[in-house]
């Protein structure tokens, strides 16, 4: 295993409190299907806090940030059946990042974590 970048967010939930409740910032931020999963939740603070957080984690993983070729809606947070998180990206981020990274294809791993007051996300970009 070859790791391309790693990267770690930790969010403050109070601080998103008021931006949850702004439905133009959960447009800009958030695809079409993680508005969706918020829907069935009681809890969509942890659920948007968690998933802001994956998207800045998985921003620093590849070294670029947020940028005007990363955006955030270009990474989606999805999960399984079991609740396993994953990362998805659309076509132009993937090729931008291969690109960029100098690879063939490489693998995503997402882990998601909240309390009470923080949400966490760590991400691993690897090469496959």
């Amino acid at each position: 295993m070859s790791i391309l970048g790693i990267g770690v967010d930790i969010v403050n939930n109070n601080r998103l409190k008021k931006l949850v409740k702004n439905k133009y910032f959960i447009r800009r931020v958030f695809t079409n299907d993680e508005q969706k999963g918020s829907l069935k939740l009681k809890n969509k603070l942890n659920y948007y806090s968690k998933r802001f957080a994956a998207k800045e984690a998985f921003s620093k993983a590849t070294g670029f940030g947020i940028s005007e070729n990363l955006h955030f809606k270009n990474i989606e947070v999805k999960s399984n059946k079991r609740g396993k998180p994953s990362i998805n990206l659309n076509k132009s981020t993937v090729l931008f990042l291969k690109k960029k990274f100098g690879v063939k294809s490489f693998k995503t791993n997402l882990s998601l974590s909240d309390e009470k007051n923080y949400s966490i996300a760590y991400v691993i970009i690897e090469k496959k």
